[in-house]
């Protein structure tokens, strides 16, 4: 009798155990449903990696990805303005978000574990209008094996890069396409102070092969020996010396030039998709899609120690320019373009 009173009360157990289980559904069928339409900049290699965990988290939200550079998805949403077909910009510089915002395009949304993200790389404002994932860093890809076939030093400063000795032999994003490029002549500018960091422009612009609508492109392309020197993104550099490439990833002495990779909200009248955008914006900035940041960049936002992988350089963070003004980089960026346009447009590579 005790067995069968023992099997009885066990049954019972799992029998609630179950019942309370189908009461109290996971957030995969909490019944979030709808399409969302993204915009991104970030590299297309990630973009299934990072995006994983959401698919499963959300099976009943069907993603509508649109990718390019953040220059040109930049342009693409001030050109739209309010008819975009975007709910959602993951991924894009912060720098471009503040001028989405300054046109009224950006809606405020906090997401939830926003609150552990380091300040520097969030917005201030209740509501929030933007949050930082990670940062893109420039530095300099060096393709060891042509330089030593050239009887070249590996240049360790921006200053460096001024020698004749590498004339035509570097490469570097064009800022009005690429973030990378933008941010790069914005950290010079400020850096250096903008009458001295446009006569610098001037001098390595006699240096410079061309520049690429990629801010990946360089460090591909120092990787395949086209051009020795890539003025390019840690993330991409490292890569290719992960992959075999003989290259050197050179973080300048004179500090980092960045911008965060960042998340916000479109404005709608239509406020249908609203509840599967903030889904996927609590998503983005949850501690495991964090580390995934982490893994493939070296960095993330979130005020949270993650052991660098073996092939990042040490300290990244402490390395990026401290001074860093994203609100004068996004108020500046119009004149900034079309200044540099005219002065070195003309080795601008043709568009595929």
């Amino acid at each position: 009798m005790k067995r069968i009173m023992w099997y009885l009360l066990v049954l019972s157990i799992l029998l609630l155990s179950a019942c309370s289980n189908n009461n109290t559904p996971t957030e995969a069928q909490s019944g979030i449903s709808g399409e969302l339409t993204i915009y991104t900049a970030i590299e297309e290699e990630l973009l299934q990696v990072y995006l994983e965990s959401f698919e499963q988290k959300y099976p009943k939200i069907d993603l509508n990805v649109v990718r390019d550079s953040t220059g040109i998805m930049t342009a693409k949403l001030l050109a739209e303005g309010e008819n975009t077909s975007a709910d959602v910009v993951w991924g894009v510089a912060a720098s471009s978000l503040l001028a989405l915002d300054k046109e009224g395009l950006l809606a405020g949304y906090t997401p939830k574990g926003a609150d552990k993200i380091k300040d520097a790389y969030k917005d201030q404002g209740d509501p929030m209008k933007w949050t930082g994932n990670t940062a893109a860093m420039t530095g300099i890809t060096v393709n060891t094996a042509e330089l030593e076939k050239l009887g070249l030093p590996v240049p360790k400063t921006y200053e460096d890069l001024l020698d004749p000795r590498y004339k035509g032999l570097i490469v570097m994003p064009h800022p009005a396409s690429s973030g990378t490029g933008y941010l790069t002549v914005n950290a010079w500018l400020q850096m250096m102070g903008e009458e001295k960091g446009w006569n610098y422009m001037d001098q390595l612009h006699q240096n410079i092969g061309t520049y690429t609508h990629s801010g990946s492109k360089p460090a591909k392309m120092a990787a395949a020996g086209e051009y020795p020197i890539g003025i390019s993104i840690v993330y991409t550099a490292v890569q290719m010396k992960e992959e075999g490439s003989p290259v050197e990833v050179v973080l300048p002495e004179e500090g980092l030039g960045w911008d965060v990779e960042a998340n916000a909200m479109i404005q709608k009248e239509d406020k249908e998709s609203d509840e599967a955008a903030k889904a996927f914006l609590d998503w983005a900035v949850e501690e495991d899609v964090m580390k995934k940041y982490f893994d493939a960049n070296g960095f993330s936002t979130l005020d949270k120690e993650f052991t660098l992988p073996d092939s990042f350089p040490a300290n990244i963070e402490k390395q990026m320019y401290q001074e860093n003004d994203l609100y004068w980089a996004a108020e500046s960026r119009a004149a900034i373009l079309s200044e540099w346009e005219s002065k070195y447009g003309t080795k601008a590579e043709q568009k595929e």
